[in-house]
């Protein structure tokens, strides 16, 4: 079993910031809309969602040797009203520019990048365990 760790921290009431091992940063903003810098946490998961399919898409493009010029995901997320307004449905729309793939191709490998290959896809399909310490200085 691999692990993974983020420290997160506050940097405000509604800005939070997390940071990997290396030292990685990617800042959380839950202000109003019209106040917003960076993304939610829920936007981070559609996020995440989109780019490990991108990346495990492109890989297995370029090793059956096609070019791949750009690769655009456009996420969308049908989100409960109530709470907690969890994702009840995701589409992603692939769009590739590429002088050689063809559509049947773009198909395959982003249906095995979406249903075998990405780990966030798999871990929204999946029942995970989760625990909280508390600790209180």
């Amino acid at each position: 079993m691999s692990k993974r760790n983020i420290t997160l921290r506050m940097l405000s009431d509604y800005e939070y910031e997390s940071v990997n091992v290396t030292g990685n940063k990617v800042k959380i903003d839950m202000r109003d809309p019209a106040e917003k810098q960076y993304q939610a946490p829920m936007e981070l998961l559609l996020s995440a969602l989109a780019g490990c399919s991108a990346i495990d898409a492109v890989l297995m493009l370029k090793k059956r040797r096609k070019e791949v010029t750009d690769l655009k995901i456009e996420a969308e997320g049908d989100r409960d009203e109530g709470i907690p307004a969890y994702y009840k449905a995701i589409h992603l729309k692939f769009i590739l520019t590429s002088p050689d793939a063809t559509l049947e191709e773009f198909e395959k490998v982003v249906k095995l990048a979406v249903e075998k290959y990405c780990s966030v896809a798999s871990s929204l399909k999946s029942e995970i365990s989760h625990s909280c310490e508390l600790i209180r200085v």
